[in-house]
């Protein structure tokens, strides 16, 4: 493998592996995750496999939208340790050979940060331009029509100074304004400064949200807007997201990580695929990975599927890398999406396709959303829109680690509650069983980092129908991996006209199947999957 794995960055061949930080583990009795906890916890991501951690945000923040609404950028919320702790994590992530990914929220800051406070204190303020300030329509009301993501206006009207500022999310979250050279100079050093401190990279919240319409135009109506959506959708984000100008800063942050030996920077980014594929830049300088979240936001069917992997590979830019995420801290989690026996399926999906593979915490595990009762939801966006069941609190519960009290996760009153199922579906009991979800993970990530055909190869479809899909992985002068998945509960039979070859069942979701020798017919029981070390090919 070395010797191809020389060819490639890490962050290309590695698997990456995000944690909810307030979630993971909790050393303080507090009931709230930390910089201890998840320091007592990476010999077990390291036994697991995966290459780089990526940490939700940890900075000083009131946390009204839990560490998105940053109060200073260059320092540790108490509640999760110290700058001290984390120079020990970053040093004990490298020596077991992992990555260190950081979070950065660049698009808003949090309405207590000392840019804010300084840029509110008045009009003629050297900070006022730092924020996006507009005056009032002539009928008083805010400047244009342009929603929150988080319900209502994006405009919150300012008493003392008479202007509205616009806030993409919370009002609490005021958006910085981009287009100033100052804020561009701020947050470039904030990069440095983690940068010089070790981190690997950053994964940039909201990057398409950074620059607005010059003009401030309207949003035009969704005419496609149905109520059960959250009300931003009530208008389509063409001025206030995705301006074009917004790739000359990605451009100046790669520039910065190019400074820099072996960094690298992710991109959240949820935008049609033909827009997606625009923020890897110019000649390959923009984002390293801009997010895809297809298999997401997609419906889980095999057509569909097909076609979207088909139709990503086809948009990539000339050495675009691929990348695929399965869920994350804003998402309902897989298994609740597509049912448990799916969600196997759905981990051989994301650990044998093309690029780069982000595993949220849990998911390993099976973990499902949780229902939270009204009275303790805690997330801005449940709390805002309350008939629309759009909390994200359910897919943020407590890791679960094992059958003890509170699930290994905390001595006190957990911030979240635990999945009352949590005795039976927890890292120790999995790690036991050979047909646990964890050791479905565990092997798919070790085959993954053995064979170049999957860590590394092409990626060429075979087939798909109503039920299945199909592809093949390769590496030259490396075995041909065919990789069969049943995207359905009922049997389906893979039968091309056209093709002929034998192979080895190398892994499946039902291990009975492994080590059988198969040829160009095959059936597959419902929710199954196989991955096939063809012998003898017409593939």
């Amino acid at each position: 493998m070395s010797e191809i794995k020389n060819d490639y960055l890490w962050w290309q061949t590695g698997v990456v592996y995000q944690i909810y930080p307030r979630s993971f583990q909790d050393s303080n009795g507090d009931g709230i995750g930390d910089l201890q906890g998840i320091l007592k916890r990476l010999d077990y991501l390291q036994w697991l496999g995966v290459d780089a951690v990526w940490i939700s945000p940890i900075y000083p923040s009131p946390m009204a939208d839990f560490g998105y609404d940053i109060s200073d950028y260059i320092g540790i919320h108490p509640l999760f340790g110290s700058l001290d702790d984390f120079d020990r994590l970053i040093q004990e992530v490298h020596a077991r050979k992992m990555k260190l990914i950081l979070d950065l929220v660049p698009n808003h800051t949090s309405d207590q940060h000392p840019w804010f406070l300084e840029s509110r204190s008045s009009r003629d303020n050297p900070k006022r331009d730092w924020y996006i300030w507009k005056n009032p329509r002539p009928d008083g009301g805010p400047p244009n029509n342009w929603l929150s993501v988080f319900g209502g206006s994006g405009w919150e009207w300012d008493e003392k100074t008479e202007q509205y500022y616009y806030h993409a999310f919370l009002k609490e979250q005021p958006d910085l304004n981009w287009r100033h050279p100052e804020v561009q100079q701020a947050m470039l050093n904030v990069m440095r400064f983690w940068l010089d401190r070790g981190v690997d990279g950053f994964r940039i919240d909201v990057m398409w949200h950074m620059i607005k319409d010059l003009q401030l135009r309207d949003n035009p109506v969704n005419p496609d807007y149905q109520n059960h959506m959250a009300t931003y959708e009530q208008l389509l984000p063409v001025y206030s997201t995705d301006q074009p100008e917004v790739h000359e800063i990605v451009q100046k942050m790669r520039k910065l990580l190019d400074s820099y030996s072996d960094r690298m920077m992710i991109g959240e980014i949820y935008l049609p695929i033909q827009k997606l594929v625009t923020y890897y830049g110019i000649d390959g300088k923009g984002a390293h990975l801009p997010f895809n979240f297809q298999l997401i936001s997609l419906p889980w069917e095999a057509k569909v599927i097909a076609a979207a992997i088909d139709q990503y590979e086809g948009a990539l830019p000339a050495n675009g890398w691929p990348n695929w995420v399965l869920g994350n801290h804003d998402q309902p989690r897989i298994t609740s999406r597509v049912g448990i026996q799916q969600a196997r399926v759905a981990a051989m999906l994301l650990l044998t396709l093309r690029g780069t593979p982000t595993i949220y915490y849990g998911d390993e595990i099976g973990m499902r959303d949780v229902p939270i009762p009204f009275q303790e939801v805690q997330d801005p966006q449940g709390l805002n829109m309350p008939d629309k069941n759009l909390s994200r609190d359910p897919a943020r519960t407590p890791m679960q680690w094992d059958a003890s009290l509170q699930a290994g996760f905390t001595e006190g009153k957990p911030w979240l509650r635990l999945d009352r199922a949590f005795q039976r579906t927890n890292v120790q009991l999995q790690k036991e069983d050979p047909y646990s979800m964890l050791l479905l993970y565990k092997r798919l990530i070790d085959l993954r980092h053995i064979e170049p055909s999957l860590t590394v190869g092409d990626y060429t479809p075979v087939c798909s129908d109503n039920q299945m899909l199909a592809f093949t992985r390769h590496a030259e002068g490396h075995p041909k991996f065919l990789i069969i998945l049943n995207l359905s509960h009922r049997p389906c039979y893979f039968k091309p006209s056209t093709l002929t070859f034998t192979g080895t069942v190398v892994m499946a979701t039902s291990p009975e199947l492994e080590g059988s020798v198969v040829d160009e017919n095959i059936s597959l029981s419902g929710d199954e999957g196989v991955i096939i070390r063809i012998t003898d090919t017409g593939l």
